[in-house]
């Protein structure tokens, strides 16, 4: 092949790129590829607000909302904007199983750490799901997104029947070949990168299915006829730019928003993030049971010491640690504190989100052009 034939070639793929993302926009009423990652407890209004007003998609994590809190959220969001958004829940887990003599010892590590953990902090009764769909469907969001799992068939026909999108979150093939057999209307391809928590369908082989977002991405998007959105580790424009190239139709990102000031998360977590080198970042259940990627801060680090016990499943080491977390971010101690974070959060940016928004997509046309 000439030298002209590859211009030729790389120009054709760049526009393919473009018509793809033109599509997924036009399926999803947007006017950029870029959607916020709903992040629970870490999505304000405000944050969506400024980035659905340039034409991406806003984003709520509502685990741990209850359903007047989620109607809450709706309405405060429109009544600032008149852009998009996706609410998304967790799909539950099967019950834990509890075992006394060890949540003790993990209480007992725990006081190290925080304030004392009353001997009744894992009785957690876990929010209703059925009750929280139903606040989802009211609320009429463009989007309702899963992770964790996949959505009942009769939630799915009810959101199709209310002309609400389904995007569920992947992390192998297997899962995302799952979602698409489900009525799915796009997978989001979720990358070991990630910050927060791993979307996997089955919380016992978190750990064991690992692949990083730029080998997971193009197996996803060979092996589904739907479109395929990526996430994890994406922070820059170079990262939006290989993702497209790659096969993606748009992209998510969560830890390259936290440092905005809309994201209002503490100011010892946000200033972590732009400093955390990949390494410094590290998978962990110390903090819900579920594994997700955070900082790596001392306590992530000395829960993962061989003589520190292992977590109890979720939700109960979650509500083991509520108080330590609680306090942390009162107190804005990053040690103590559940910061989760993404491999490439020195990339990020700590400006306005809208402004982010713009930069990220011009500075990505321009290295496809």
């Amino acid at each position: 092949m000439t030298a002209h034939d590859k211009r030729i070639n790389s120009v054709n793929n760049r526009q393919d790129t473009l018509k793809r993302t033109e599509r997924f926009c036009r399926q999803f009423n947007l006017e950029l590829p870029i959607l916020l990652a709903p992040m629970a407890g870490a999505c304000p209004p405000a944050l969506s607000v400024a980035v659905a007003e340039q034409g991406a998609l806003g984003a709520c994590g509502v685990l741990l909302m209850p359903p007047e809190s989620i109607l809450h959220w709706a309405q405060e969001f429109r009544s600032n904007c008149n852009g998009k958004f996706q609410f998304n829940n967790w799909i539950p887990d099967p019950p834990p199983l509890r075992n006394e003599s060890h949540e003790r010892l993990v209480r007992e590590f725990l006081d190290r750490w925080g304030p004392e953990v009353q001997l009744a902090a894992g009785d957690l009764k876990l929010l209703d799901f059925d009750a929280q769909c139903e606040a989802m469907l009211e609320a009429r969001p463009t989007v309702i997104s899963s992770i964790m799992g996949l959505y009942p068939r009769q939630f799915v026909q009810r959101m199709k029947s209310l002309k609400i999108h389904w995007l569920a979150t992947a992390t192998t093939v297997a899962e995302a070949k799952q979602a698409e057999a489900a009525g799915a209307d796009a997978i989001v391809a979720q990358g070991m990168e990630a910050g927060g928590h791993r979307g996997t369908f089955d919380a016992e082989l978190a750990e064991v299915s690992m692949s990083g977002l730029f080998s997971l991405l193009p197996a996803i998007v060979d092996a589904v006829s739907i479109p395929v959105v990526a996430t994890g580790g994406i922070a820059d424009s170079r990262g939006i730019a290989a993702a497209l190239l790659l096969g993606a139709s748009a992209v998510q990102i969560g830890t390259g928003y936290l440092r905005c000031p809309e994201a209002g998360i503490p100011s010892a977590w946000a200033d972590a993030i732009g400093q955390a080198q990949p390494h410094q970042t590290m998978l962990t259940r110390a903090f819900s049971g579920r594994l997700g990627r955070s900082i790596s801060t001392s306590y992530a680090r000395a829960a993962a010491e061989d003589d520190a016990p292992q977590p109890m499943p979720y939700p109960i080491q979650r509500a083991l640690t509520t108080g330590m977390t609680g306090a942390a971010r009162r107190n804005n101690d990053l040690d103590r504190m559940q910061a989760w974070a993404g491999q490439s959060g020195r990339l990020t940016q700590a400006i306005p989100a809208g402004e982010l928004t713009r930069i990220l997509w011009t500075n990505t046309l321009s290295l496809l052009s």
